[in-house]
């Protein structure tokens, strides 16, 4: 455990500079007085780290210092490998970087661990796109991956429908992938909004770069925004009887929040072992397509209208197979 900590704090000098020992005790979870005794087994086992006094001072290496990476374990070499993305990297014109970074990494790692990129390879591959969805990037992905990078204010032209588009100035903050969809999340006036990479048309330069909110959390805001747009997608509700073999299926025909509120709201079992539980649903038609699927494992109780417009449907499918 120490072993691990004390090359933590090497690297962190190494890529940061000059630290003091409140800021090394926050990144490594640790007291201070604790990041003194590290400081003071570096300096015995030969490592240059010493302390600058003053209003700037901290803890430094001595300059022109680089530690290779032989603390490294195996299991943390090929995590290093699984850690990238390669696909989603090269879509942003980032592959040529990620390579030379690798062949950085290995040139750096021990003799024994040099096939840890290798290893890697050839037991985990992230294919992140659904099975039927268009694999190829947003054509002007690398444009807005580039603006990112360089906190680039920009103008973009966005088509929210086939017949309707607008240009809009926004300071671009990160790019998040879901489910083979690339989005933008940029700053627009004093809030921020996601806007679909497939969708934006034109990117214009707007006037340079922007002062970047530092504690703008992109994970934080992409969780809350995924959430909320859930919520907000399945506005309307309808009434079902559910089998026990429905319950185990609805999963499946439903978006996973949708199924875990039912779940929730799920009656006590009948006689037959039926429940009666309320499911949000996108629309009513989405709705239809839902129970469809779901089959006789399924009865709609309310609104009625879905209830008449599947018995409809049950009729017409008999009638086929009578």
């Amino acid at each position: 455990m120490r072993a691990a900590r004390l090359i933590s704090l090497v690297l962190l000098l190494q890529a940061r500079g000059t630290m003091t020992a409140a800021e090394l005790a926050r990144e490594l979870e640790v007291s201070e007085r604790t990041v003194y005794r590290d400081v003071e087994a570096l300096s015995a086992a030969g490592i240059p780290v010493y302390a600058e006094q003053g209003r700037n001072g901290g803890y430094r290496l001595v300059d022109g210092y680089r530690t290779r990476l032989t603390g490294l374990s195996r299991e943390e070499a090929e995590a290093l490998f699984l850690s990238g993305l390669p696909g989603p990297a090269g879509d942003m014109g980032l592959a040529d970087a990620v390579g030379a970074a690798q062949l950085k990494v290995l040139a750096a790692l021990p003799a024994p661990f040099r096939d840890a990129s290798a290893r890697a390879g050839q037991r985990f591959h992230l294919d992140a796109p659904g099975w039927f969805g268009d694999a190829s990037p947003p054509p002007l992905l690398e444009r807005l991956a580039r603006a990112v990078w360089g906190d680039e204010a920009i103008e973009i032209r966005y088509r929210r429908r086939p017949d309707q588009e607008f240009t809009r100035r926004v300071d671009p903050y990160g790019l998040v992938l879901k489910n083979g969809s690339w989005y933008l999340v940029a700053s627009v006036g004093d809030g921020h909004r996601t806007y679909r990479a497939d969708r934006i048309t034109e990117v214009a330069e707007a006037g340079g770069a922007f002062d970047r909110d530092e504690d703008f959390d992109l994970a934080g805001y992409w969780t809350g925004q995924a959430a909320a747009f859930l919520r907000s997608m399945l506005r309307d509700e309808i009434v079902v009887r559910l089998s026990p073999r429905g319950m185990r299926r609805l999963r499946h025909a439903v978006e996973p929040y949708a199924a875990e509120r039912a779940a929730e709201r799920a009656g006590p079992p009948g006689a037959d072992g039926w429940v009666v539980t309320r499911l949000p649903v996108e629309s009513p038609d989405v709705a239809f397509a839902q129970m469809l699927w779901l089959g006789p494992e399924v009865e709609v109780v309310e609104p009625a209208e879905l209830r008449v417009r599947l018995r409809d449907s049950a009729e017409r499918v008999a009638a086929l197979y009578r």
